[in-house]
Formats: C-alpha cells, structure tokens, sequence
C-alpha cells in the first residue's frame, strides 16, 4: 500500500504516532532531519496516562522495565524535609500505574524506534522536508535526503511533528503567541562518587533563591538536577557546571564525580493559534511549549499522537467520516490552554522571588502542603492533575451523554474487577461497548451486526465509587475515552451516534 501519512520528526511525539498508525494498519512514512535519535535525556517524566495508552499499544512493560518508578518527592528549604508526597498513595486506585516512571528521552526514543523495526518501520534519518501544499485532495511535498536528490511525493494528510522551531508551523504562518520566562534555567546529568539509597524519590529544594529539582536517571549513581541559574550569570550564554558548582553543592550537598550533560535554556510557555489546517496536523512541541513544571510537556505530544493517531487511521481505512478529524484540534488545543495556563501559574509561583514565592517557600510548603496530602479528595485530585488522567474532551463534538458520574469525552475510569480490570480490553485499540452490570439480548445482537466488540463486568459495589451506572451503555472511543454514555441501553441512540459520524468498527470488514 502506498504511505498516506507522512510524519515529519522522530522525537517521542512522532515516534509514538508512527507506532500508533503502524499498529492499526496504516501506511506512513516517518522521516527526520537529525542522524539518529536523541543522545542527552532531555525529558524524564512519563506519566500514568501515557503508561495506560502505551499498555493498549502493548509498549508499557518495556518501557517501565526500562525505567524506574519515581514514588515519592521531599520538599526542602534547606534545612529540613518540609513536606513528602507519596505518589503511589496518591494514585492507588485511580490507574494501574500510581507513579512517574523516570524515563531518560534518549532511551524512550530507542524503545520507540526498535519497536518499529521489529514490525518493519524505518524511520528515514538524515532526510528534510524541503515544501509541502495542501491541494484539497492531498498533500504534495518535497523532501531531501542528505546527498540525495530532491524527492516528490503525495499524501493523504501531513503530520508536523518537528518540535518547537517547527518548518510545519512556520510554513502554514500560524502565530506562537505565548512568553518566556526571564531567569536563565540549566539542566545537569552527573555521576556521584556513591550510589544514591533511594532510587524511587524525588528532591525539590526551594528558599529565596529559587528552586532546584534532583532525582535519580539511568541508575544509581546517576542524578538529574534542573534549577535556577544564579542572577550573575543571567546574561551569559556560555556558562558551564564549574561556573555554578558551588551554588548547586551549598543547596542540595550533592557532589559531582563526572558531569555528563549541562546545558542552559530559557523556558517558553506558547500555544499555536491552531492545531490543524486543512490536511495538515501539528503536534507536541510544534503545538505548544510548557515550563517543565510537572514533566508535563512530553507526556502532552505523546497525548497529540494517540489522539490523532486512531483518527487518522478510522478515517484513511475509510471507518470514519473525515470530520471527525476536526476534534483533533478541538480536543487537544483546549487542553493545551488549560496546561499552560495551569503550569505556569504554579511555575511562577514557585520560581518568583516576591511576595507570593516567599509565602509559598516560608509558610505553603512547611505548614500547609503537609496538611492537604493528609486528607484523601485533594491528594486524589493532585495526582489526576500530575498524571493527566483527569483529561476530558467533554465539549469534543464526538462527546455526547452522562450516565451515573461518567459523560461523555472523559476518560474511562479505571476498576479493578473480580477477573482482572476493565481497562484490558482496550489492547484492541477499537470502539468498543461497555456494560457494568447485563447486556440486554437487543444490544447484544446490534454489537454483533456491526462488529463492535461488546464487554460486559458483573456488577460490583465498586463500581458505583468509580461513578458507573449499573446497566448503563458506555460505548469507549479508541484511546480509552468515552464516547457516548446514555442510562439505559438504547440501541437507537448508538446507532445514530454511529451513523452521525461514519464510525465502523476496526473488527468489521
């Protein structure tokens, strides 16, 4: 079959939507302007609702055996551990990876990359996109392997995933608009004399200077460090590790053996004024650039490509109307709004030297942060937050219904049951019907004439806590959101949202 996609960029954002529409069947070509994968490790955080996506597309295991689970923080003025945040308490219950897996970039990308090789995808290094234009009916570029003669050729739709200074972006003249922070920000790998006792805790120092954040990477011996640059050194651009040794040791009494990676940057917080246009999709760092509050940046474009991933291959195998590919822009702008709004308010906060940064440092974080995480409804709320599980769509024009506390757009909630969990069923990557409680023959017999996968969980007292309804139909959109909920199984209601959008099941032929 001829590629209909062609994916421009092969950081996690690309990489994990080239495995996204392998996995469903779809020709695509993946190509990227850099020799290889990364080599420094760049983002660390990969969230639980990455982790639940990457376990429908079967890459979760290796992905956390590759990595470790971060469970903890400690906050510190320096002084003493002001406040612990456990986040496996926190998330207990809520998904079945309570954790943040710390994943260096580099070794993300390598996972992503040989899983495509095993299944027969290259991804084509050293090779640029010259020019693209949208025709209407396709997309016809022009691109250029390193020592090789241009190259035409069409496609169905273009997928620009090549990172903050965009050519997509640029070329489709969409404003950034957004801001940059004043303080010059580094980021530092380096080797200690001894191993670290505790590889599944993250440190976060805060005092009148500032903040800085440690943790383990790659192994024990092994820590990542992300902090404030000291105001003397805010207009240089050459400043190395020795500059800052001192001010790094006096805070966190951590000594480096070996530094493996230092770099300095100034940190963005931009959304594009659009996600999509025409035929041609941007995604992750192309979209939107976020302060590093919260690791959330990476965990955001891998979000991009799941969602349009599943939308893109429903609509070129011709199981979906096309315009269901204008809820990819709907969908995942909004959300990208509410993150940068989100994360730099708290980024601010934590990062400004004033007033409100003082009282967070001197009274929020010894007195009051303790408090909160003691008492179950805000500590639950913190870790939906930080893991992304709390992620709706409910305003998508594919989110329709509520039955109990579930509606339309949110994400599945997660149950453990008497023989396993709800969310095993999801590897199938399809639409597919869900019944907690009995499936009514009528329902039964509509699934099979179309197709549609039909999973029924005898009902538990559970469930009610998880905010289903007993016998209520919830049909589960692709990427494990939900897309239609209605209190009792009417056929005629899934029927018509089927055939308002084209949708057929992945399974039908």
């Amino acid at each position: 079959m001829n590629p209909q996609i062609l994916i421009v960029g092969a950081g996690p954002t690309g990489l994990a939507l080239a495995y996204s529409l392998a996995r469903q069947g779809v020709p695509f070509r993946i190509i990227d302007k850099n020799a290889g994968t990364g080599t420094a490790s760049r983002a660390l955080a990969v969230h639980a609702r990455i982790l639940e996506q990457y376990e429908q597309l079967g890459l979760a295991e290796r992905n956390i055996k590759r990595g470790h689970p971060i469970l903890s923080l400690d906050i510190s003025d320096g002084k003493r551990v002001r406040a612990t945040v456990k986040f496996h308490e926190l998330g207990k219950g809520l998904s079945p990876f309570p954790f943040i897996l710390s994943l260096p970039q580099d070794e993300h990308e390598e996972i992503l990359e040989d899983e495509l090789s095993k299944i027969g995808v290259r991804v084509e290094w050293n090779t640029s996109l010259l020019s693209f234009e949208d025709t209407g009916v396709g997309v016809n570029t022009v691109m250029q392997q390193q020592g090789q003669p241009e190259e035409t050729a069409e496609f169905a739709y273009l997928c620009g995933c090549d990172g903050a200074g965009s050519m997509v972006r640029k070329d489709l003249e969409l404003d950034f608009p957004g801001g940059t922070y004043k303080q010059l920000f580094f980021v530092a790998d380096i080797e200690t004399e001894q191993p670290v006792d505790d590889m599944e805790k993250m440190d976060m120092y805060m005092d009148n200077d500032g903040f800085m954040l440690y943790m383990n990477v790659r192994n024990a011996n092994t820590k990542r460090i992300l902090g404030i640059v000291p105001e003397e050194f805010n207009e240089r651009t050459d400043v190395e590790y020795h500059d800052i040794t001192n001010y790094i040791e006096n805070k966190i009494r951590v000594s480096a053996a070996k530094v493996n990676w230092f770099s300095t940057y100034r940190v963005h917080n931009r959304v594009s004024e659009r996600f999509a246009k025409g035929r041609i999709f941007i995604l992750g760092d192309a979209g939107h650039l976020h302060s590093p509050t919260g690791g959330q940046g990476m965990n955001t474009g891998i979000g991009d490509a799941i969602n349009l991933g599943w939308k893109l291959a429903a609509v070129v195998q011709g199981k979906a109307d096309p315009r269901i590919l204008s809820t990819y822009e709907q969908e995942r702008i909004a959300f990208a709004r509410r993150l940068i709004a989100t994360t730099d308010k708290a980024f601010q906060t934590i990062v400004n030297q004033k007033l409100r940064g003082t009282l967070l440092r001197e009274y929020a974080v010894p007195y009051v942060l303790p408090s909160v995480f003691k008492f179950s409804f805000p500590s639950k709320n913190a870790f939906k937050i930080l893991s992304q599980i709390h992620i709706n769509y409910r305003n998508s024009l594919l989110s329709k219904g509520k039955a109990g506390k579930v509606y339309g757009g949110m994400r599945l909630p997660w149950i453990e049951t008497a023989n396993g969990d709800n969310f095993t069923p999801l590897r199938s990557v399809d639409w597919q019907i869900h019944i907690y409680g009995k499936a009514q023959p009528e329902l039964i017999d509509f699934a099979r004439s179309q197709s549609l996968e039909i999973h029924e969980f005898a009902w538990e007292a559970q469930m009610k806590n998880a905010g289903f309804k007993k016998d209520a139909l919830y049909l589960i959109r692709p990427d494990g959101h939900v897309g239609l909920a209605t209190d009792k199984q009417w056929v005629r209601v899934l029927k018509m949202y089927l055939e308002a959008y084209g949708i057929v099941a992945f399974g039908a032929e």
